[in-house]
């Protein structure tokens, strides 16, 4: 005798900033210098864990994202975990806050990004998007 495969888990969480949007919205990955060195001379803001900067494209409608960490960060373990950070954030908040059409490209900050708490580096994304698209707090 088969018994009904056990239902998902239902948990308390409600429908708001952490779920993501019911048509998924793909970020494209910036692989190339050439993109990461347009960002580089558009419009930046700096938070206290980490730097963003977005450059508006006229080639596609698509959020496009990079992110990057010198060796002043620390060594790569030190590297890897403040990107791996970044990705998450940005996972998070630009399907929801980010424009199509937009390159952003989020810069790690020494000895803050990796150690940085993630609620506050998440509210840094949201405040730091809404400065960069001039929309109110």
């Amino acid at each position: 005798m088969q018994q009904a495969p056990p239902e998902a888990a239902h948990t308390n969480r409600k429908v708001g900033e952490d779920t993501p949007p019911a048509v998924p919205v793909r970020l494209e990955v910036l692989r190339k210098r050439a993109d990461f060195i347009k960002a580089s001379r558009a419009r930046r803001v700096a938070m206290p864990g980490f730097i963003l900067q977005m450059r508006q494209r006229s080639d596609g409608d698509a959020i496009r994202v990079g992110f990057t960490c010198s060796k002043k960060v620390g060594n790569a373990v030190a590297r890897n975990r403040a990107k791996r950070r970044l990705r998450e954030i940005a996972r998070l908040v630009l399907p929801k806050h980010g424009h199509p059409g937009r390159d952003y490209v989020l810069i790690g900050r020494a000895d803050v990004t990796a150690t940085r708490d993630f609620a506050d580096l998440r509210n840094d994304l949201l405040q730091a998007l809404r400065k960069l698209h001039g929309t109110q707090a």
